[in-house]
C-alpha cells in the first residue's frame, strides 16, 4: 500500500509500505495492505512505519487525520 504524511509545513514521508502502526484518539490502531476504508483521528504519539524491506521508521505527531481509502493512506498531521 502507499502513504502519504504531511505536515502543514511539508511531506514527512511517502512511499510503498507493508504496515503503519498510528496513535488513534480511541487507541493505538495499525493499517495493512487492502485494509477496508476508514477516516480516524490522531492524538498526540508516534506514528510506526515499516516498508516492504521491513525497515521501521518512527514519526512524531501532536495529533491529526488519517484516511485510507484504495490502498492508500493519507496522514494530515500537526
Amino acid at each position: 500500500m502507499y502513504i502519504e504524511i504531511v505536515t502543514p509545513d511539508t511531506e514527512l514521508y511517502a512511499g510503498e509500505i507493508s504496515l503503519v502502526q498510528l496513535p488513534g484518539t480511541e487507541g493505538s490502531f495499525e493499517l495493512m495492505n487492502l485494509h477496508a476504508p476508514i477516516v480516524a483521528t490522531l492524538k498526540k504519539g508516534k506514528i510506526k512505519v515499516v516498508d516492504g524491506s521491513n525497515n521501521t521508521k518512527f514519526f512524531d505527531v501532536n495529533g491529526g487525520v488519517v484516511e485510507m481509502n484504495k490502498n492508500k493512506v493519507i496522514v494530515l498531521a500537526e
